[in-house]
């Protein structure tokens, strides 16, 4: 795969604009674990430049078990993990996680404090999308939509005259 590789320093700077309005930062895929070296020093510059109380959450789709020697060596960087890959043919009901087979692991009392009340059947608290619109017109999303949301959106858009597009399909 022939992606654009950016600096973690440039990352950072992106992320510093807005890490003083942020309660927490979450990192997600691809795989983060698939770039250790480059995950460890995000890690170290985001807990330099969020403020204090922040947390960090990590989804991974490896076993808990095999990040443990990482997770090990960044005390302190990383507050909950939610590990194992996502399944679509296993069933979407707990908070955060795309599929039931993933856990959800809190590393620190502040892990524990804010994402120890995920660990409870999703319910109508957990079914929030932030949507936000770029200066150019590109809209993305923040949240983990319900199975089928994407598809449902994607076909009001049309009916709109609205073109679309989501990676959904690729995990069918």
């Amino acid at each position: 795969m022939n992606a654009d590789r950016i600096p973690v320093a440039e990352v950072l700077a992106g992320v510093a604009a807005y890490a003083g309005m942020a309660d927490g930062i979450t990192i997600s895929g691809g795989e983060p674990f698939e770039q250790p070296d480059g995950l460890g020093e995000l890690l170290r510059g985001l807990r330099q430049i969020l403020r204090p109380g922040s947390d960090v959450l990590v989804y991974s789709g490896l076993a808990f078990a095999s990040l443990m020697p990482w997770l090990t060596n960044w005390q302190g960087l990383v507050d909950a993990v939610i590990s194992e890959p996502f399944d679509l043919s296993a069933p979407q009901t707990k908070p955060l996680m795309g599929s039931d087979n993933q856990t959800l692991h809190t590393l620190s009392d502040l892990g524990r404090l804010r994402f120890g009340e995920f660990q409870r059947p999703r319910d109508g608290r957990d079914d929030r999308l932030d949507v936000m619109v770029d200066g150019d017109g590109t809209a993305w999303m923040a949240g983990i939509p319900r199975r089928g949301d994407l598809e449902r959106l994607q076909k009001l858009l049309a009916a709109q005259g609205i073109a679309s597009r989501t990676t959904e399909h690729l995990i069918r």
